[in-house]
């Protein structure tokens, strides 16, 4: 081997052990950005917003321990009392007081059931149905004929009749149900410190869903709205990100939209 060959070789390995190196000590590629809160000469629990700069030294509370809903209410109302004094000119949606948290479903029976009406009974020959609404045999044929519409037909877009629309509003108003109890409730939240995501943002407020897909700062990269409700309940809340299909997020993302009803969407703002 040539002496060139060998300075060669000798680089590549070195480079090799670097490469090696920074990949032990780095961040996983994966991993989500967290807050790094300052900590307690005492030992006490400290908490922080969702801006990662606001936290508050918890006194006569041990890391580990966990809060009343009563303090916990109290820490984060003196956490965004802090931030309002620091950040004067920026946008809130002023809520006056977290709501208290409706009360938990049974846990033996239906999470959310929706109130749906009663079944019709299936209407003999040359019988209508209930309220002259097409049966589910009917389909788009019955349709356009009691409407007098120009319908597709045998189409699944404009095929439902009046209890159709009942059954999915119910059930819609049932999932957005489920999310307003998740985001009321630590426990459901998976938090270690009894903090939920109304004691900072009562009823939703100032959660924008409306500007979402955007640029976040805290990512460093565009993010969704379930990405920074993720954010928000492995930070403030010190719970464990929930996946994107997981009952709880996209409940909560239908609870937090509800909310903002006839607000036009306006992605990217801020």
């Amino acid at each position: 081997m040539t002496h060139r060959m060998k300075l060669l070789t000798g680089l590549c390995t070195l480079l090799s052990g670097l490469g090696g190196a920074a990949l032990a000590t780095g961040p996983a590629p994966d991993e989500p950005p967290r807050h790094t809160l300052p900590p307690s000469k005492d030992g006490n629990l400290v908490l922080g917003l969702c801006d990662g700069e606001t936290s508050l030294e918890v006194k006569g509370v041990k890391e580990g321990e966990k809060l009343s809903r009563d303090q916990a209410l109290d820490v984060t109302q003196q956490l965004m009392a802090e931030w309002r004094r620091k950040n004067p000119d920026a946008r809130w949606d002023v809520v006056a007081q977290a709501p208290t948290p409706p009360p938990s479903p049974n846990p033996k029976g239906p999470r959310s059931p929706p109130a749906v009406p009663p079944t019709p009974q299936k209407p003999s020959a040359g019988q209508s149905t209930q309220e002259g609404g097409p049966s589910a045999a009917s389909g788009a044929p019955g349709v356009a004929a009691q409407q007098g519409a120009n319908l597709q037909t045998g189409h699944t877009y404009g095929a439902f009749s009046k209890r159709d629309e009942e059954i999915w509003a119910a059930s819609t108003q049932a999932f957005v149900d489920e999310g307003k109890r998740v985001f009321h409730d630590a426990n459901a939240l998976g938090s270690k410190v009894a903090v939920s995501c109304d004691m900072c943002h009562p009823d939703a407020a100032n959660t924008h869903p409306e500007t979402y897909p955007k640029y976040q700062v805290q990512f460093g990269r565009v993010a969704l709205l379930r990405d920074m409700i993720n954010w928000c309940i492995e930070n403030p809340v010190r719970g464990k990100p929930l996946a994107d299909d997981d009952p709880k997020m996209r409940a909560m993302e239908a609870y937090i939209y509800a909310q903002r009803k006839g607000v036009p969407l306006e992605y990217g703002k801020h």
